[in-house]
């Protein structure tokens, strides 16, 4: 634990927690900020992650410590860093804008830190590779990242199924499925989490199929019934959450899904031959 990152250090303090809405947002802010929390007051933290003070001492307390100084005192233990810069210091320099794009930078530099260990990505793509057919759920927030792959993954793999509509028919689906010899699934979630999404990657586990979630962060709702999960985080700097982090990871599985399926080279060598008859515009 003491070779990991201090990001690394503060999301194994997170992991298996049942955290609010709320409290999530203040997990996630001070995964991005890592190196700065240790030094950041509670009314800071809270600037930081646009939430009440309270907020913050309550978040401390489900941790599992007295108040905020307890949680700030362990930081500095466990996650020592110096700090890049604090709330009212570098940051001012730049507008809400620039700090909305510096922070999907800093995603994307933990999603690059995470692959360092290319296992989860290699297995889940050996999983994906092998289903058929392949389905891909994302509702809501979720469903344009659900919809990207699945239109990448239809051109290299001969059966995808995307899942980006709720309803009573999801099961259905589900079932039609596992019974045409499915055997895993590829979930996208992003906050906020669909009820929906649960009780279908719970019904898909029933169902004896594999799921491989792909989520906003390692204690997310669905990680319960995820068999495989890899976190990629979200920006909350601007009014609407940006995904370009879980984006890229569904980008990385698919070359790792490519890699364990022996047509694709030439699956795609044939479309770039028709695409080059007029299917596009140059």
């Amino acid at each position: 634990m003491s070779g990991s990152s201090p990001a690394a250090r503060l999301q194994q303090l997170f992991e298996g927690r049942r955290l609010t809405p709320t409290q999530r947002r203040i997990a996630h802010s001070m995964v991005r900020r890592a190196g700065d929390v240790p030094f950041l007051s509670s009314v800071e933290l809270a600037e930081l992650a646009g939430v009440s003070q309270p907020s913050v001492t309550r978040f401390a307390v489900a941790l599992g410590f007295d108040g905020y100084p307890a949680l700030r005192k362990h930081l500095r233990e466990v996650a020592p860093a110096e700090p890049a810069s604090v709330a009212g210091g570098g940051d001012d320099v730049y507008n809400e804008y620039q700090q909305a794009v510096l922070g999907e930078i800093e995603n994307l530099r933990h999603l690059a830190e995470l692959l360092a260990d290319p296992g989860p990505v290699e297995r889940a793509g050996r999983l994906l590779a092998a289903s058929r057919p392949l389905l891909v759920l994302g509702l809501r927030a979720a469903s344009s990242q659900a919809r990207g792959f699945g239109y990448f993954a239809a051109k290299v793999h001969p059966d995808v199924r995307v899942l980006d509509e709720g309803g009573s028919m999801l099961r259905d689906r589900i079932d039609a499925a596992r019974r045409a010899g499915g055997s895993a699934l590829i979930c996208f979630a992003l906050p906020r989490y669909p009820k929906e999404v649960v009780d279908a990657l719970a019904y898909a586990q029933e169902q004896g199929m594999t799921v491989v979630s792909v989520a906003d962060s390692a204690f997310a709702p669905v990680a319960k019934y995820s068999d495989l999960l890899i976190p990629a985080a979200v920006g909350t700097g601007l009014a609407f959450d940006t995904a370009c982090a879980p984006m890229l990871l569904g980008r990385v599985l698919l070359e790792a899904m490519c890699d364990d399926l022996p047509d694709a080279q030439a699956w795609l060598e044939e479309f770039d031959a028709r695409a080059a008859r007029g299917l596009f515009v140059e």
